[in-house]
């Protein structure tokens, strides 16, 4: 996969990509990463990228013609069959796993991070893809985009040294995720299930798809409304409610 990402302020990923996964996600080359200040395509003397809004109001508003010129400049440079143009803004569809299982799936991801008031509403013609990765606003896109891309290239094959660790993520089954323990056995009067224990590694995963459905019940309980549950997990469920 390479993702390019369009911002003012590539400073501000120096960190994020260069350490942990997504560094060893490049190493394994898995996936490119490239950070493209858009300021580099404006088409005045002096490099603007924002303008007052027509109609007056408060704020800055991103011009098209950067970001339009950029957009088209990295396609041109990667040549991709398909390429996902993904518009970070608090106005667009919410982040889900599910979403970061679609993206995981693309060639070529471009990024557009936002700053000031907003975007010059023809910019979005060039997005595939609006993303939100909640209800509440940052001061620019950059730090959505980092989510967003660690999220996805976690996914890719090969990144994560089990590609079993992401399967049962909490989500990526439609369920939050079962407990996780390890050693000691006993901490502070604290003692880990018998079942864990046991080595017995059919009551094991029926322990963890257990607790699965009983941490998704309470703690998100609007998870189980579009979850289609098995009859033995309708039948667990009703002991969970029963015993709370």
């Amino acid at each position: 996969m390479i993702i390019d990402v369009l911002t003012l302020f590539p400073d501000m990923f120096a960190g994020v990509f260069n350490q942990s996964i997504l560094k060893k996600a490049q190493e394994k080359d898995a996936v490119s990463i490239n950070v493209i200040n858009f300021r580099d395509y404006s088409t005045d003397k002096h490099q603007s990228v924002d303008d007052y809004p027509y109609g007056g109001g408060a704020g800055m508003v991103l011009k098209p013609e950067p970001i339009f010129n950029s957009v088209e400049a990295v396609k041109e440079k990667r040549n991709a069959q398909q390429s996902k143009v993904i518009l970070v803004c608090p106005q667009g569809e919410r982040f889900t796993q599910k979403k970061a299982e679609q993206l995981a799936q693309a060639d070529h991801l471009i990024f557009i991070c936002g700053h000031y008031e907003g975007y010059d509403e023809r910019i979005r013609f060039l997005a595939t893809d609006e993303i939100s990765i909640g209800d509440f606003v940052l001061t620019g896109g950059e730090l959505a985009a980092m989510v967003i891309i660690d999220c996805v290239v976690r996914l890719l094959p090969g990144v994560l040294g089990n590609e079993e660790s992401h399967q049962n993520d909490s989500f990526s089954t439609g369920l939050l995720e079962h407990p996780h323990y390890t050693r000691p056995a006993e901490f502070r009067g604290m003692k880990v299930p018998d079942v864990l224990l046991s080595g017995h590694h059919e009551k094991i995963a029926e322990w963890r798809e257990k607790e699965s459905l009983r941490r998704t019940w309470e703690r998100r309980p609007d998870l189980l409304d579009g979850y289609s549950l098995t009859e033995k997990q309708k039948k667990w469920l009703e002991e969970i409610k029963k015993a709370k």
